[in-house]
């Protein structure tokens, strides 16, 4: 009960902020004109943002492989493009579901497919946890020493519970309980673990964070010039607000929680409105390039 009252109170203040923020700034918002040359650029931001979402899928396997689970990588990734929309349903774990589901049918092992939507998140995280300080830098986090210490030390948690160290006890745990509740108790939870560390997904996340901020900068220079000294700033702001949207809870696909975040660090570099302007696009944007996604991979798996 507590958790839902605070879940509607954190939706309900973000959705304050950004209807203040527009409500201040709508002169300013409805003065911006998108040219010929700029509608172009936002079909090529959709382009970066529906390949985003390819390489993640495709990361996905890399995480699969790492549990020695050997199903086809394209039938995978179009599981997991299937269901990327569904995290925009109430709750925020539709799509996570789904990809377990769909792994069982392709013989993946329910423990090692419900491991590996638990450790994606966390990969995501941490690279976007490494984007944002080395990108510090260049934007506002850099005027606060405390959270650029909280930064560093969510970092180093962040990486040691990826080491298989700490990772494997957890999956263990895990398997085992599954097991006790399905009275699979034959199945061993000491063949379930992770050999190495999880280094080419991490920087797999790292390249599809990466591919997602292009995408919001290209529809940032859709609407306005930007100069290339810039780009860090927007990469470094965009990796945060990305980041606090995927951890927060009660904010499907992180919708509001990106947005203000995005508003409340970049207006200190650039003009509100254009702020404003692109994180709305941009969110217009991702769910365009998701369900576009989601159609091709199920065209693909239906006619090739």
């Amino acid at each position: 009960m507590i958790k839902q009252v605070l879940r509607w109170l954190l939706l309900g203040g973000t959705l304050f902020f950004l209807a203040t923020a527009l409500r201040n700034n709508w002169q300013e918002v409805a003065a911006i004109r998108i040219d010929a040359a700029g509608w172009a650029i936002l079909a090529t931001a959709t382009g970066a943002t529906l390949l985003a979402h390819i390489w993640a899928g495709w990361v996905w396997t890399w995480i699969l492989q790492d549990f020695n689970q050997s199903a086809s990588s394209i039938k995978l990734i179009q599981a997991y493009l299937k269901t990327n929309i569904a995290k925009y349903l109430p709750g925020n774990v539709g799509h996570y579901i789904g990809r377990i589901m769909a792994a069982k049918e392709l013989r993946v092992s329910t423990s090692a497919a419900t491991i590996s939507v638990l450790l994606e998140p966390l990969l995501m995280a941490t690279a976007a946890l490494i984007v944002v300080i080395l990108c510090s830098q260049f934007t506002l986090i850099q005027s606060s020493i405390v959270l650029l210490i909280g930064q560093i030390l969510g970092l180093i948690v962040a990486l040691c519970l990826l080491h298989p160290l700490f990772l494997n006890p957890v999956i263990r745990f895990v398997h085992r309980q599954k097991n006790k509740k399905s009275q699979a108790g034959n199945i061993s939870s000491v063949s379930l673990g992770m050999n190495r560390y999880p280094l080419i997904p991490l920087l797999g996340e790292l390249g599809f964070l990466l591919f997602r901020a292009s995408g919001f900068i290209l529809t940032l220079y859709a609407i306005a010039p930007i100069d290339f000294s810039q780009i860090p700033i927007i990469i470094g702001g965009f990796s945060f607000a990305w980041l606090l949207g995927l951890i927060i809870p009660g904010a499907p696909g992180g919708l509001g929680i990106f947005e203000a975040t995005a508003i409340a660090l970049l207006q200190q570099f650039f003009p509100i409105a254009l702020i404003i302007s692109a994180s709305v696009v941009y969110r217009l944007i991702s769910i365009v390039s998701e369900t576009a996604a989601a159609i091709l991979a199920w065209f693909d798996e239906r006619f090739f």
